[in-house]
């Protein structure tokens, strides 16, 4: 999927002002807007705008997630602390009424619009995470959807829904939820205890920053993916805003110490953007950089002077980006993920100048007509529970739309499977890849499949109801790998068979149940994703280095693997891997592919010597490594245009080099390379069907055809035990 690394936009400050800006750079005035505040928030948008259109320019543009985070955490703690010391409260209702009168009305526009662009632009597969996510983002805890999804935004495998972006917007949402209500008791304890408010409220903020900022450090190393987007990883991002706001009386420098602060904040900032990438563990410690540089720029500020850097900052395009910062934000990325589909093919340069244009109109559309008009709105301003009564009938419209495309999801997923299954039945031979065996007299095998989008029937994971619960066994913490399918009908003594490896082994499932079905065969799968099941030393997948967890939990898995086919030696195992992207290095500088050579050998050694057959199955084509991932669905009437140079599309597979220069009459070689390419290209749709159900792997049903393919290559074999 699209990388997408994105702020939390902020809490506009109720002094900016919405006009009145020149194109010379603005002295800072003693009191009202603070231009580099605005000229923080344009460079925040800006970095996550031009990352998620142009990753490859500006690789780390994701830290302007962190500048929002800062940013917030001084305002709103500013604003609080004016209120408290001048009121000595914290009127709650009135806050959160602000909150919701500033931030819900854009934010659910561009949720309900961009939830009818899902049902008008994008294939129906993609409605129901879409729904899901829409609805989560509406109520505000997108984050931890995520977190318990896993995302892994550097991960080509997933796809990118319309509401991704707003999993800032929910952390954010959640810590004004909390911080009044924690600063308020802390000010009153304060003023119980006999010592000044201010001090026990920045002891308390250092205190809890440090200890989100330990956890974050930890919580990244060993859950980098999860630890983007849990709340307390980014907890300290905020307290170091707060701390700001409430040390300033103590933060201000002279002029001749601002200018060299406020420069360096900016350097640390713009820096990480261009240096930091998918490969930097985030936020964890890196974080501190962009973090550290936003309050840096915030204390250089304190005395309202002008700054060198105002030569640029003040200036009139700046501001206005930092005005409209919010409302970027929301659009931007909607835009990105649904253009491609709107326009029907892939989006170019040209095109994303566009959406860049597109997004700061619709921007400043929404500034003008939603976003100032609902801040300033009077009815809903004088009585809190008036904007409260809104907030719910904004975010039970949205759960409603959302529940509509959810429906059609599921009538679409319906109505997709009965057309599959027809017209597998009307080919029969000439289906999926047998439309590629020599000899099948099958006409236009590469001509157009009746259905492109991928649904639930296609799903190369799905199990059949012979199949038991995961098993303990090869499990490590959560991760579970191993489950035994049983098609025997209770018969005594069945073939025991195991299909094993990552989930390259994975996509051959369904043309295994099919073999395994028809031979009464006792079928065990065992597979770790981006794990390749071999001696050898995993690093890193794609080039990204992986974390020590991953790195171990891999090598446990693969040595308990082993040692569990040599304990019961079956009558047969299959394998496969996706060798050419996992990442291998045993220190020894020899190449990759020597390094699996030996690895492989090796690994299947003792299983052919303990009489076991070893069949390697080789990895299809590349997809997404070669092609647009949606080249079909863009293109469903001609899907030759999505075909691949063959040389391209399958170069070298370590697995098979490995099993081809094996001298061993128990390892059998099955590629399968002729039923995806014939000799010049290889193709997306062969045989009426969908080669891919994802940027990487195989679509169930046309996998599943492979079995009489498979069958073939068993009893070619010999293997007479196994039906």
């Amino acid at each position: 999927m699209h990388v997408l690394r994105g702020p939390a936009d902020e809490v506009r400050s109720a002094t900016t002002p919405a006009s009145g800006l020149s194109d010379a750079p603005r002295r800072r005035p003693s009191t009202g807007a603070r231009t580099d505040i605005q000229a923080l928030r344009a460079i925040a948008v800006g970095a996550v705008v031009a990352n998620h259109l142009w990753p490859r320019g500006l690789p780390g543009g994701y830290v302007g997630v962190d500048v929002f985070f800062v940013i917030s955490g001084f305002l709103i703690t500013s604003h609080l602390t004016k209120e408290l010391q001048a009121t000595g409260r914290v009127g709650l209702s009135q806050f959160y009424a602000r909150r919701v009168r500033r931030l819900l009305p854009a934010a659910l526009l561009v949720l309900a619009v961009s939830t009818v662009g899902v049902w008008a632009f994008l294939p129906f597969s993609e409605w129901s995470a879409n729904a899901q996510q829409v609805a989560a983002s509406a109520f505000y805890v997108e984050n931890w959807v995520l977190a318990a999804k896993s995302v892994d935004y550097s991960a080509l495998n997933e796809s990118a829904t319309v509401a991704q972006h707003y999993w800032s917007l929910s952390v954010e949402e959640q810590f004004y939820l909390v911080w009044p209500v924690l600063l308020g008791a802390l000010y009153l304890i304060g003023r119980r205890s006999g010592r000044s408010p201010r001090a026990v409220a920045t002891i308390a903020m250092v205190v809890l920053g440090v200890a989100s900022l330990t956890f974050s450090i930890v919580y990244t190393s060993t859950h980098p993916n999860e630890a983007y987007f849990v709340t307390p990883v980014r907890v300290w991002e905020f307290g170091l805003g707060a701390f700001v706001a409430l040390a300033a009386r103590h933060l201000s420098p002279r002029r001749a110490l601002a200018d060299p602060l406020a420069l360096l904040g900016l350097a640390m900032i713009i820096g990480s953007a261009f240096l930091y990438g998918t490969a930097t563990p985030f936020p964890g410690w890196t974080a501190l950089v962009p973090a550290v540089g936003t309050a840096l720029v915030i204390v250089a500020g304190m005395r309202r002077a002008p700054l060198l850097h105002d030569i640029v900052t003040a200036r009139r395009p700046v501001q206005f980006l930092g005005d409209v910062s919010y409302s970027v934000y929301l659009w931007h990325w909607p835009l990105i993920v649904l253009a491609p589909f709107a326009l029907a093919r892939p989006v170019g340069w040209v095109d994303q100048v566009g959406l860049l244009v597109l997004s700061l109109a619709l921007a400043w559309l929404t500034k003008v007509a939603v976003e100032d008009r609902a801040r300033t709105w009077r009815w809903a301003s004088v009585k809190p529970r008036r904007s409260f009564g809104l907030m719910l009938v904004g975010m039970l419209a949205i759960g409603a739309l959302t529940w509509g495309l959810q429906s059609l999801a599921v009538d679409a997923e319906k109505e997709a499977a009965v057309t599959a299954a027809s017209h597998a039945e009307e080919l029969a031979d000439c289906s999926g890849p047998l439309a590629l065996r020599e000899g099948s007299g099958c006409t236009d095998p590469f001509g157009p499949a009746p259905t492109v989008v991928m649904g639930e029937v296609n799903q190369y994971w799905d199990m059949p109801p012979e199949c038991g619960d995961l098993l303990d066994r090869l499990s490590f913490g959560d991760t579970l790998t191993t489950r035994v399918c049983d098609f025997s009908d209770g018969a005594p003594a069945p073939p025991e068979v195991w299909l094993v490896g990552d989930s390259h082994a994975q996509q051959w499932q369904a043309a295994a149940f099919e073999l395994a079905r028809e031979r009464g065969w006792r079928l065990t799968t065992s597979f770790l994703g981006a794990c390749p099941p071999a001696h050898v030393s995993y690093v890193g997948y794609r080039g990204t280095p992986d974390t020590a967890a991953k790195v171990e939990t891999c090598r446990l898995w693969s040595e308990g693997l082993h040692r569990d086919i040599l304990e019961t030696t079956p009558d047969m195992v299959l394998t496969s891997s996706f060798a050419r992207g996992e990442d291998v290095d045993d220190g020894s500088g020899r190449s990759q592919l020597d390094q699996y050579r030996e690895g492989f050998q090796s690994y299947w050694g003792p299983w052919t010597a303990a009489g076991i057959p070893v069949f390697v199955v080789s990895d299809p084509p590349l997809n997404a490594a070669v092609r647009d991932p949606s080249c079909v669905v863009l293109h469903p009437d001609d899907p030759e245009a999505c075909k691949v140079d063959r040389e391209v599309a399958q170069p070298l597979d370590p697995m098979l080099v490995a099993a081809s220069s094996m001298e061993d009459p128990r390892v059998h070689v099955v590629d399968l390379t002729s039923y995806f390419c014939d000799d010049a290209s290889c193709y997306a749709v062969i045989g009426g069907m969908p080669v891919y159900f994802d940027p990487d792997h195989l679509n169930r049903l046309f996998a599943k055809e492979f079995a009489p393919l498979l069958a073939q290559a068993v009893d070619r074999a010999g293997a007479a035990a196994l039906g």
